[in-house]
């Protein structure tokens, strides 16, 4: 059962696999909580606008699509602030706008190269030592942010209370904003820009329908992140069918099977 992964491009793959999943496990509950679903379309399109630029410019697409990708984090948050605009509208017209920057990166390129489906769709089974190295060092960023999850976690059920209560809301919502658009970018190249927004939100959602306290809803939400990962990739090698659309099955399964125990 295990043998497949005596290969070292598949002990990549499920390294990179598992920290993606504790990264979208962690920071989707306040995704979910705050109802910003749209967020992960809106900040994965602005990451694929980011490579598909990279690969315009000849550059390596993470270190373009992650300074692009946090811009548009913050742009978001600052809009929301400086007007009356609503989450989803600011986000929406980020979404929009990112999501035209790529196609005309992509035309002037005048290819529709490997790559750039690569990231669209994802291909964990290509994750470099790079993509590695960066994704540990995000996990052990979001590892010593952990003291800050409590202030997330206030603002997030009782905002203006937390505001009265002289917490520095605005700033941990410009540090939660940048690390998930780092999440969202490094996650890209694993389960691809089409698929990212629901690796953000599914496994958050199903702890949500079997949770009684935000601790463990956030528990929950990583450990499934990890479970379906696995489950994702070893179905894929199985059935010969894209890994990252195997984890999202995977998740949608433990969802539909948490929503009719919450039924019953």
């Amino acid at each position: 059962m295990f043998e497949i992964f005596k290969e070292p491009f598949m002990q990549s793959a499920l390294a990179a696999g598992i920290m993606i999943g504790i990264l979208t496990g962690f920071y989707g509950v306040f995704v979910v909580q705050r109802s910003l679903s749209f967020l992960g379309n809106g900040l994965a399109y602005a990451a694929f606008s980011g490579i598909a630029l990279a690969l315009l410019l000849g550059q390596e697409p993470i270190w373009v699509s992650l300074p692009f990708t946090i811009l548009v984090a913050l742009g978001i948050i600052w809009l929301q602030d400086r007007t009356k605009l609503s989450a989803d509208t600011a986000i929406g017209i980020f979404f929009a706008v990112s999501m035209a920057l790529g196609v005309v990166f992509i035309s002037m390129a005048h290819t529709y190269s490997v790559d750039s489906f690569n990231y669209l769709f994802g291909s964990i089974l290509t994750v470099n030592n790079t993509d590695l190295i960066v994704t540990a060092v995000l996990l052990l960023a979001s590892v010593l942010m952990w003291p800050l999850w409590g202030r997330w976690a206030y603002s997030t059920f009782d905002r203006e209370l937390a505001l009265a209560d002289r917490v520095p809301v605005k700033r941990y919502d410009y540090i939660l904003s940048i690390l998930i658009a780092v999440t969202v970018v490094v996650a890209t190249k694993i389960v691809g820009v089409v698929l990212i927004a629901s690796f953000l939100v599914i496994p958050a959602a199903t702890a949500r329908l079997v949770s009684k306290s935000f601790t463990s809803m956030t528990v929950i939400s990583i450990l499934l992140g990890v479970i379906t990962t696995f489950a994702g990739l070893m179905i894929s090698y199985w059935v010969d069918m894209p890994s990252g659309a195997m984890m999202i099955l995977a998740q949608a399964i433990l969802f539909f099977i948490a929503m009719l125990f919450q039924r019953k």
